[in-house]
């Protein structure tokens, strides 16, 4: 049996709700879901997808307000109970695949900053992130911490770029986006790694856990869904164009993290290092926290048990997703480079899959009433499914052609 996501009748009316202008502070509350989102898919991909996925995240944003139940349950009621199993256990698999990359991430950039052994690291992070989500509210707790994790990167990599004294009239010229031949399926997986339409599922998530209201969608939209897929963007591009001074300046190509701060401290000193290496931690670690939470809620969700992250059985699934990291990073003793790329291009094979769903429920009036797609909305969204179809196409042709 599916149990629904129940929305509090004790919470206070949204101000719109009252015929009141929100303040300030009531505005920046309304900060997180895209947020969260935002960690959890952060990689150079995202600069390429950040509009797109303004339009899936907005999707789901709008699916999670006009729906009482979640989108997994949402979407066995009105498509079928096989494919909302289906959409749960695929987003589950890829957090999985991402679980590894995440821990031995945020591992490394704490080895590097502080010393001490990769894999400690690694066990301590997992171990933080655990104690995070045993908190009586989990998702509260996971939510301001992203945030901050958020910030944390957009000062460590704005200040490293600053640092690294960049040829900013190269840097425009690279806005202009072009698709490298011999990039073949690394590419691929990193465009869909940032594409990641699961992370637009588990928006729709967090909009319940927010317990937010229809009246205020617009709001949500200006404070957090452009905000959050914006920081994003800039990120990444942030990250880009240090490793291209790098590489300008010095000539070596560096293609591991460690490699990157190694060669950045002639660049930027080591103060940049420094500030490289804590935005680098704040994207790992947030990335684990929000891969894992939103793995164990899905797969919960998709078993009809609970879709929320304050369950106890969606707390033993999120551990299970923490546990699997740590192993595998244990038995590798190290970063499986293969698996992390594995990761995404899974990614990208399941986001049509995903995006079929958000598209198909957020058209349906008796699900969305005045929430449903515009045609706007309709016209990028379908878009986006030509241009993750056509992702996934190609990375199938390059594994099987």
């Amino acid at each position: 049996m599916t149990i629904r996501t129940k929305r509090s009748s004790s919470a206070m009316s949204p101000p719109a709700a009252r015929g009141l202008s929100p303040t300030l502070p009531q505005m920046l509350a309304l900060m997180g879901p895209a947020f969260v989102a935002g960690a959890w898919r952060f990689g150079p991909g995202a600069l390429t997808s950040a509009v797109l996925m303004f339009v899936f995240n907005d999707m789901a944003v709008r699916l999670g307000l006009a729906s009482t139940d979640s989108i997994v349950a949402t979407t066995k009621r009105k498509l079928g109970r096989p494919v909302g199993v289906l959409a749960g256990c695929g987003v589950f698999a890829i957090t999985l695949m991402f679980a590894v990359g995440n821990a031995v991430g945020s591992g490394l950039a704490l080895s590097l900053l502080l010393g001490g052994s990769v894999v400690g690291w690694t066990l301590a992070c997992t171990v933080a992130v655990g104690a995070l989500v045993a908190m009586r509210n989990a998702y509260k707790a996971m939510e301001r911490l992203l945030v901050a994790m958020v910030g944390l990167m957009s000062v460590g990599f704005l200040a490293s770029t600053l640092l690294s004294d960049p040829d900013w009239a190269a840097a425009a010229k690279g806005l202009v986006p072009h698709f490298p031949a011999e990039a073949g399926v690394l590419l691929i997986a990193m465009i869909g790694t940032n594409f990641s339409i699961n992370s637009a599922f588990y928006t729709g998530y967090a909009i319940h856990e927010r317990q937010l209201k229809r009246e205020q969608y617009r709001a949500i939209t200006l404070m957090d869904t452009l905000p959050g897929n914006i920081a994003t963007a800039l990120m990444a591009m942030l990250i880009i164009i240090v490793s291209a001074a790098v590489l300008h300046a010095t000539g070596t190509v560096a293609n591991t993290f460690p490699q990157l701060a190694g060669v950045l401290e002639p660049l930027a000193g080591r103060l940049g290092a420094v500030l490289f290496g804590l935005g680098f931690f704040a994207a790992a670690f947030s990335s684990m926290a929000a891969n894992a939470s939103a793995g164990g809620t899905l797969l919960a969700d998709a078993l009809g048990w609970s879709s929320s992250l304050s369950s106890p059985r969606v707390k033993v699934l999120v551990y299970g997703v923490l546990v699997w990291g740590a192993l595998v990073t244990l038995l590798a003793k190290g970063s499986p480079i293969e698996l992390i790329i594995v990761a995404q291009a899974l990614t990208v094979l399941v986001a049509p899959f995903l995006g079929i769903i958000l598209f198909l429920l957020t058209r349906r009036e008796d699900v969305m009433g005045d929430l449903k797609n515009g045609p706007w909305q309709t016209l990028f969204a379908l878009l986006g499914l030509v241009a993750i179809l056509a992702i996934s196409g190609r990375l199938l042709f390059k594994l099987f052609g």
